[in-house]
């Protein structure tokens, strides 16, 4: 039995997962996240998620972005020993950070493909919308967990394409919304 292939993330009504936590990240809305009033129960996702979380893969530029704070976050300690897969075809070996368990960088959607067909549980890819749009397109992607923000940004990187293709069902496993306006939207992909 293939591996699931989990994309979660925070995403805008209108579909931008770009910048949630910073404009530093690189969209002029960056941020957004936080323009929302707190809820500890509308994040209460992330901890569910933990209980099935085996491995976790970014691509490069989140990566980059987390490898620096995950290791040492105590919000994130659970993640710590689990294998990390970071798809890439320009990162080195050399820019793999130490004391945040296995790390392997994988260069294709081949490679990805090969993963999930091979012994272990399901596989979450956090951040990394351009990865997750590449391998939701490469029909890889078995479920999207999202948190959706009640906020429209207009442009952005999105999980999802914007261009015309063949239409793709979903099938609602899960849902929820906060009185913060965030909606929990955990959706399996029909094959």
């Amino acid at each position: 039995m293939a591996r699931e292939l989990v994309y979660t993330g925070f995403m805008s009504l209108d579909g931008v997962m770009d910048s949630p936590g910073d404009a530093a990240e690189g969209h002029r809305g960056g941020g957004w996240v936080f323009d929302v009033e707190f809820s500890e129960e509308a994040y209460s996702l992330k901890g569910e998620e933990l209980e099935d979380t085996t491995a976790l893969m970014f691509g490069r530029r989140s990566y980059e972005a987390f490898a620096p704070i995950w290791p040492g976050s105590e919000d994130h300690a659970a993640y710590k020993e689990l294998p990390k897969y970071v798809v890439s075809s320009s990162l080195g070996d050399d820019a793999l950070v130490d004391g945040w368990g296995p790390i392997t960088i994988l260069r294709s959607t081949e490679e990805v493909a090969a993963l999930k067909e091979s012994e272990g549980g399901a596989i979450f890819i956090h951040g990394s919308p351009e990865l997750a749009l590449r391998l939701g397109e490469a029909g890889l992607i078995d479920r999207y967990n999202l948190l959706v923000f009640p906020v429209l940004l207009g442009a952005g990187k999105s999980v999802f394409p914007r261009t015309d293709r063949d239409r793709q069902k979903l099938r609602l496993r899960e849902a929820d919304s906060y009185a913060n306006g965030v909606a929990k939207l955990v959706y399996d992909v029909v094959r």
